[in-house]
């Protein structure tokens, strides 16, 4: 219709001047602007049609044209901004595509020239940094609407540019266009600007000639070659606007199809196929994670080459080449068709990739493997393709955000080499050390597959170890070296996790030995070490440790390092996780340092004088002991404690030298070993014999050597086995033994006559008191008596520090030196409680109170120590960096003190009396006034830290249960205060186990609970909220509860053995605790249950992984709560009335708990927390039941029966079974009852009679010990019966397999009175057992009869603990976090099996059969059909919206932004929901309209968008389609608009005059009205129709959904335009 307008106004008048200055006056509107350009570019028209009569002049028309260039659009587009954005823009394309028109009409290149020049000064005026000679590097995009109207005027002017004449223009502007398109501007106006230029400015100069696309090329190669710092958040990135620019000017980049068979030269144009810039920028764009719209730009144009490549038929490389890689691009035409066979894969495989949905994704990557068959020659060994095209590949899946797909990306990857052997390529190397390594690094790839047991090991990681040893295997031996220094660099490059950081140590382990490393790579290796310190997780860290020393021992090349380096590495690991004395590492370690003593690198100041005919490692290790006893000359004396770095590496040398020495010669005479110990410690023994005569021995040399002798004896200490058989712990013993005298009195000298008098003074202070404490532990062990230099040593010390401690100030601020020789009194006062109370022998005194028991007990608690006077605080607060704050010495001061009165409690137990009125003038203060002495507990647990409260918690322990009864009020604030001080504290700290277990000690001590119990008042409450704070902690903290049960259940063992009667009266009152420990277990995370699993793998490796036997195995998981309770119960004596009554109340309880259970979810689903609850529940009934008897069980029964009518999950509905089987069989009284549960209306039970009906199957087993048995199975054949004709399906099968065993029964026994049924049951039986068909009841009638529970299982033999918590829950389906493996029961040792008790190993075929559910086989059976196809014949494929990949000038004008930004065209189809209600109608109608390239979707409200149903329906269409907000009030007037420029309006509604879709043909400008949802299209909106159209049905209902009917028409649509085109 514009046409016919312009045609009417250019009759009007013959002098265009007049027309076209009629509409150049007035306001400059849109729509103004809009008929001016139609106007214009029918006279354009006209011009190229100069033979038609009604022609215009050329001089007047060119005359026109200039005038309303330069008079109005000129200025128009140069002109402020009035207008709103949106109205700018469109007045923008207006104005610029008239200015198009009359650029070609006035037909004056020169003119055109200055337009060009002024737009391009108005472009580069907006940012000087765009400047011709400006840094190429600044950030280039102009903001605001003066760019891009600049843009417009050389989108309009550019293609009228002379290439030979303009072409200094030219390259100017397309050096600013190109700068303008590159640059990094943020979103909003300067990205538009950017992608304007990008999308329509770039392709329109591409039309200008060689000169130009020469111009862009090399601009964008030099672009590449300069770093560029990307910015998150900061626009899209740099290669993503290179291949917006690429995708822009693809068609004129890469040469033309048709244009002859030999491509053009560089001579004669471009290609830029034969640069490696082009493929490594479209490489780039493929692996771009964050930037989907990036990696769509490059996939088209990756395909564009490939296609071109095909059209043109012509050979093609890329150069350079890189090593022995192939070029990145070639193309032959002798081998296209396997050419394109590859790329159509590869293409494929990407744009599958987009969808990221793995049951898309994974029948796909078959092809992948097609891919590396294509690229790899096996024959030459070399690649075909370059080996970074399947990297791309890789690096998208590894950066996907969904998890599942960067596990099944790295699993194809790991698992190239199982079926494959690949050509060496440094890209491959690299792409190794780089994403897969990051993508590593993430740990929920390490999960278990599903069906794979606990503690199996990650198959990922297993893959992982495969692939790098096989990897490395295959690497040239000069690469080799190289890759594993860099693969173990990059390991230092983060923070790993503790699952990743394992399983990659274990794979380094693992790498076959060869002599890569050197000092650079042990440096690596021990900071890889550093790492691994960083997480929680004990036991993984321990056992990375012992793979990364493996790794060492494997790969260093011995002769580039020194025995000093070695020993450095070394002592990265911690002895206390993984380098342990006497494991199997320590073993290994040894013989590696014998086997290759002999060749490393020697270390100049190594000296061998003394040991002739000896190895270096000796000469080594006695030159380190020499160097380490010298005094250095910087000593003072009053310097602060060396580190003990040296002490511990002077140590473990000296063992492994010792130890090495053993094991070559081991089959000698063992006086060898003592000979080398000896030459080694001989300068140690030297200087500790001058301790006790020569007081000038320099205070360094002392404390070094006493750091040595204490690291000797910590060091020496075998692990995971006796020391009594080791000789070298034997020797140094006695050579200790022979140092005893002196080194103690030198110690007594330093402790008693006021040589410490400094801060550092303390950390010497403590040093000496654990050498005495090591000490007194030699000397006990090899021989004690009262001669000993020790004993002589013990008594002086307490002496003087009792003295020490007895001196009064005089009344001043008293000196530091005073200050600390207290501190010093007291901890060596504390120290001889200890030693005293640990070793009965050092007693030195008779249990009469003597002058330390007096001075103790007198002593003022809690007492602060004053502050040194103030001149010599600056000194003692400067000594050292680690100088302790007073606060810190006064609470280990108050501790110490704690410590004393704890030994004198546990002395004096007692003396103490309940009440303090019973003692009139006590001897001993604190033990004789024991309500003073708990209230200043107290007060010491308000002053002193955490870490220092243990010895409070031990004496409370003694006092609590003497003044439960008289001062209750006050005992349950020591309870309260106690457990607040364990609530802060995190369970990662190390003193949190042990202040949790002296907690437990004292509050739930068997007094404190028979006490509390008896009196039952508020403290017996308040220790059951304890109990439950505990119990809900362990939720949070794993372990809290196990340290409580363990306790509890230990001291009622013992206080119950201890009575006569065996009495567990205090159990009974605390039945509570026993019953959540035998329900209790948390569902884990995610996370946790992978941490879990991978230290069950580490703990199933044992000995074999040194962390196992150096690591104390804690026994803290949640399985060893419910261990120790049953362990506990199986203690039990049934006929003990105390046990007895303990157990049924147990039991009473454990079925109420099943009952609340059931009543809180009718309905519960598989391995939920309530389905576990139950099955712990009936395990524990079922391990109580041996001990019930009948009158008991009697008051039971019924619960039982009732408990099996409830629908549970199948592990409960076998352990019901199992119960009533074992009652009915030992108490057959009870048959009558069960007989009773047959006769509920079937309502009541529905499908649960299967239940009883699994019984009845087992009812040999039931009536095995009847004598009369006739009665019973008669009664059995009656019930059976009449389920047999049951409606249900499942209740027919149990009860013909019940009925199939009993008639076997029956017929054993020959019962004459059963001859009349014989007949019925016989042809029942049979034509079950002959049933045809194909449907599922034969199989399921086979599957029922081989089911374990009638086949295999037999209730008598199969009663242990085995297949109560482990056989049973594995056959039955359930989470194997459920499956407690018989052996833990073995390991958990605290709770000893009671001598009879052989019921824990299944003696059945149980435990060899696989899980597996009759009524379930079918699910599942063909699941792995799919995977194991070798490719698939047809999968998914997305469609690629990049066809029309160069947007055209001449589209709509208002979405001509979006299209060019977009790189894609769109159609003249407008749809128009403004009607639709439903956002989800709205979210699908949105996509499909972007899909098929419609032009705008009108709708109601654009709120809708942010709708998240919306959304979900759009998948982000709504970014790619202009959308148009019009109310439903709005429409008349839109539709009538719409008219009025052209658009035929087309309603989907049925009416009487309606078309049917399929003879309807849809004219280009169309506008789809769509109705709503419930009233459809109104009457007053089907008057502004032009046409209905009604979709053809053949079905009853009348309508569709309105977005169905929708996405009918807009493909009808489509498929005619297509035809059409």
């Amino acid at each position: 219709m514009e046409w016919v307008l312009a045609e009417v106004l250019l009759a009007q008048s013959r002098d265009p001047r007049v027309l076209l200055g009629a509409l150049c006056r007035g306001d400059a509107s849109a729509e103004r602007v809009e008929t001016l350009r139609f106007l214009l570019q029918r006279l354009e028209d006209k011009e190229e049609r100069r033979g038609d009569a009604d022609a215009y002049p050329g001089a007047l028309l060119q005359e026109a044209a200039r005038e309303a260039a330069v008079g109005y659009l000129v200025p128009l587009l140069r002109g402020p901004d009035p207008e709103s954005p949106p109205l700018r823009r469109r007045v923008l394309r207006a104005a610029a595509g008239a200015l198009r028109s009359c650029v070609h009409l006035a037909g004056d290149p020169q003119w055109v020239a200055a337009l060009a020049e002024e737009a391009l000064h108005d472009l580069l005026a907006v940012r000087p940094e765009c400047r011709e000679g400006a840094p190429q590097d600044a950030s280039c995009g102009p903001e605001g609407p003066g760019g891009q109207a600049a843009v417009e005027v050389l989108v309009a002017v550019g293609p009228c540019l002379r290439p030979r004449e303009d072409g200094a223009l030219l390259k100017r502007v397309v050096q600013a266009a190109l700068a303008l398109a590159l640059g990094e501007a943020d979103a909003g106006p300067a990205e538009e600007t950017a992608a304007l230029a990008a999308g329509r400015l770039l392709p329109t100069l591409g039309r200008c000639g060689e000169v130009a696309l020469r111009a862009v090329w090399e601009g964008l190669r030099a672009t590449s070659a300069r770093p560029r710092a990307s910015t998150p958040g900061a626009g899209p990135s740099p290669v993503g606007r290179q291949l917006l620019v690429l995708s822009a000017l693809a068609e004129k980049l890469l040469p033309e199809p048709g244009a002859g068979r030999v491509p053009r030269g560089p001579e004669t144009g471009l290609d830029v196929r034969r640069c490696w810039y082009f493929w490594r920028t479209v490489q780039a764009g493929l692996a771009q994670a964050e930037d989907a719209l990036t990696r769509k730009r490059a996939l088209h144009v990756l395909q564009r080459a490939v296609e071109v490549s095909a059209e043109l038929g012509a050979d093609c490389t890329s150069g350079p080449r890189e090593g022995n890689d192939p070029s990145l691009f070639w193309w032959y035409e002798k081998e296209k068709d396997e050419l394109l066979k590859f790329w159509e894969n590869y293409i494929l495989i990407m744009e599958t990739l987009e969808g990221n949905q793995i049951h898309v994704i994974k029948p796909v990557l078959p092809k992948l493997n097609n891919l590396f068959d294509c690229a790899v020659s096996e024959e030459k060994g070399v690649w075909l393709f370059h080996p970074s095209w399947h990297m791309c590949i890789y690096k998208r899946m590894f950066e996907s955000e969904n998890k599942i797909l960067t596990k099944e990306g790295v699993t194809h990857f790991l698992e190239l080499y199982e079926t494959r052997v690949l050509p060496f390529s440094p890209e491959f190397s690299e792409f190794i050390i780089g994403p897969l390594m990051d993508a590593l690094s993430e740990s929920s790839l390490y999960s278990r597959s599903p069906g794979q047991l606990m503690g199996s090991g990650s198959p990922l990681g297993l893959k992982l170890q495969t692939f790098l040893v096989t990897y490395v295997s295959l690497l040239p031996e000069e690469v080799k070296n190289g890759f594993l220094l860099n693969f173990i660099q990059k390991m230092t490059s983060r923070h790993w996790c503790a699952v990743p950081i394992l399983f990659l140590s274990k794979a380094l382990a693992n790498v076959p030995r060869c002599k890569a490393l050197g000092v650079e790579g042990l440096l690596a290796l021990r900071d890889v070490l550093q790492c691994t310190m960083i997480t929680h997780q004990i036991l993984l860290r321990g056992a990375a440790q012992c793979y990364l020393l493996q790794t060492a021992m494997n790969l260093v090349d011995v002769e580039k390092v020194s025995f000093s380096d070695v020993s450095t590495f070394l002592m990265s690991l911690r002895q206390d996780e993984s380098l342990g004395r006497g494991t199997s590492l320590w073993t290994e370690l040894c013989d590696w340092l014998r086997v290759n003593e002999s060749c490393f690198r020697q270390s100049s100041n190594c000296s061998s004088i003394g040991l002739h005919e000896t190895s270096s490692l000796n000469a080594y290790v006695k030159n380190l002991v020499q160097e380490y006893i010298k005094s250095p000359a910087w000593e003072r004396e009053n310097s602060f404690m060396p580190d003990w770095f040296e002490a511990r590496l002077v140590a473990m040398m000296v063992l492994l030298a010792v130890d090495v020495e053993e094991m070559r010669n081991q089959y000698s005479e063992k006086r060898r070993i003592q000979n080398v110990l000896r030459i080694f410690l001989d300068p140690l023994l030297d200087a500790l014999m001058k301790f006790g005569t020569n007081a000038y021995i320099p205070l360094l040399k002392t404390d070094r050597c006493l750091q040595l002798l204490l690291t000797l004896l910590h060091t020496c200490l075998l692990k995971g086995s006796s020391t009594q058989d080791d000789e070298v712990f034997t020797l140094l013993q006695n050579f200790v033994m022979s140092t005893t005298e002196s080194i103690s009195e030198f110690i007594l000298r330093r402790l008693t006559m006021n040589e410490l008098s400094s801060v550092s003074d303390l950390d010497r202070c403590h040093l000496y008191l654990m050498v005495l404490t090591e000490l007194i532990n030699v000397n006990l062990k090899i021989e004690w008596k009262r001669g000993n230099p020790i004993w002589r040593v013990i008594s002086p010390l307490k002496n003087a520090s009792i003295r020490h401690l007895q001196e009064t100030s005089t009344g001043q601020e008293p000196a530091l030196g005073r200050q600390i020789q207290k501190v010093v009194s007291m901890a060596a006062l504390a120290m001889v409680c200890e030693a005293i109370d640990q070793k009965p022998e050092l007693q030195l005194d008779s249990l009469d109170a003597g002058p330390m028991e007096r001075f103790l007990s007198s002593l003022q608690l809690n007492q602060t120590l004053q502050k040194p006077h103030t001149e010599e605080q600056s000194s003692f607060f400067e000594e050292s960096s680690s100088s302790q704050g007073w606060g810190k010495i006064v609470a280990q001061y108050v501790h110490d003190q704690w410590v004393c009165l704890s030994f004198l409690l546990k002395k004096y137990h007692t003396l103490i009396p309940t009440t303090e009125s019973e003692i009139l003038e006590p001897f001993l203060p604190a033990v004789q006034m024991p309500i003073k002495t708990l209230q200043s507990a107290l007060e010491a647990l308000t002053i002193l830290p955490s870490d220092q409260v243990l010895p409070v918690f031990q004496c409370m322990r003694i006092l609590v249960p003497k003044l439960l009864t008289s001062c209750e009020s006050l005992c349950m604030e020591s309870f309260d205060m106690a457990w607040k001080i364990i609530s802060s504290l995190s369970n990662t700290q190390l003193i949190f186990w042990s202040n949790l277990k002296a907690f437990v000690q004292f509050v739930f001590d068997n007094k404190v609970l028979t006490i509390a119990a008896k009196i039952k008042g508020q403290a017996y409450f308040k220790i059951k909220e304890i109990m439950y704070k505990i119990i809900e902690m362990s939720a949070i903290k794993t372990g809290v509860f196990n340290t409580l049960i363990n306790y509890c259940c230990q001291s009622w063992i013992v206080s119950a053995s201890n009575v006569s009667q065996g009495s567990l009266s205090s159990a009974k009152n605390y039945s509570e605790l026993v019953l959540e420990a035998c329900i209790f277990g948390t569902v884990f995370r995610r996370d946790q249950r992978l941490i879990q699993d991978v230290q069950t793998f580490i703990e199933n490796l044992g000995h074999q992984c040194a962390a196992n036997i150096v690591i104390e195995n804690t026994e803290r998981e949640d399985h060893y709560v419910r261990i120790c309770a049953v362990k506990f119960l199986c203690l039990l004596d049934g006929s003990n009335m105390s046990h007895k009554l303990f157990m049924e109340d147990l039991a009473i309880k454990l079925l109420g708990k099943d009952e609340l259970v059931s009543k809180s979810r009718t309905r519960y689903y598989v391995n939920s927390l309530q389905h576990r609850v139950k099955n712990r529940i009936w395990q524990t009934l079922l391990v109580l039941f041996p001990k019930f008897d009948q009158n008991f069980l009697s008051g039971i029964i019924d619960k039982i029966f009732q408990a099996a009518f409830i629908n549970n999950q199948a592990s409960i509905k076998y352990f019901i079974e199992w119960i009533i089987i074992l009652i009915l069989h030992k108490f057959p009284q009870f048959l009558p009852k069960f007989w009773d549960c047959f006769s509920y209306g079937e309502e009541k039970f529905k499908t649960s009679i299967c239940t009883f009906l699994s019984v009845l199957s087992h009812l040999d087993i039931i009536i095995q010990d009847i004598p009369e048995k006739k009665l019973t199975l008669k009664q059995a054949l009656i019930v059976v019966l009449q389920w047999c004709f049951s409606h249900n399906f499942s209740i027919r099968l149990y009860a013909l397999l019940a009925l199939k065993k009993i008639w076997s029964m029956c017929k054993t026994l020959y019962v004459e009175e059963f001859d009349a049924l014989t007949s019925v049951i016989e042809s029942s039986l049979n034509q079950v057992e002959n049933m045809h068909g194909a449907g599922n009841a034969k199989k399921n009638w086979q599957r029922i009869q081989e089911h374990f529970f009638f086949a295999t299982f037999h209730p008598l033999k199969d009663y242990c603990l085995e297949t109560i918590f482990y056989i049973l829950p594995r056959l039955s389906g359930l989470i194997e976090d459920e499956w407690i493996a018989i052996d833990k029961f073995a390991r958990f040792t605290d709770i000893p099996f009671d001598a009879g008790f052989q019921w824990y190993l299944s003696q059945t075929q149980l435990c060899e059969l696989k899980p597996g559910d009759w009524s379930q086989q079918d699910i599942g059976s063909n699941s792995g059909e799919a995977d194991n196809q070798s490719e698939w014949t047809d999968v998914q494929k997305k469609i690629n919206p990049w066809k029309n990949n160069v947007p055209d000038l001449e589209l709509e004008l208002e979405f001509q932004d979006r299209a060019a930004k977009l790189g894609k065209s769109v159609g003249r189809l407008i749809v128009v929901g403004s009607l639709i209600d439903k956002p989800t109608n709205l979210g699908g109608l949105c996509r499909t309209c972007e899909i098929f390239g419609a032009s705008v979707l009108v709708v109601g409200s654009l709120h809708c968008i942010s709708d998240k149903q919306f959304q979900h329906l759009s998948v982000s269409a709504e970014q790619w389609l202009p959308l148009v907000e019009v109310k439903p009030s709005q429409l008349i007037d839109y539709l009538q608009q719409k008219k009025a420029e052209g658009y035929t309006i087309i309603g989907v509604e049925q009416t009487a005059k309606s078309l049917d879709l399929t003879q309807y043909c849809f004219p280009e400008k169309s506008l789809l009205l769509l109705g709503n949802e419930r009233e459809g299209i109104p009457a007053n909106l089907i008057q502004q129709l032009d046409v209905c159209v009604e979709i053809p049905q053949r079905g009853i209902i009348r309508s569709l959904n309105v977005h169905v009917s929708g996405a009918l028409l807009i493909w009808e649509y489509t498929r005619q335009q297509l035809l059409k085109h």
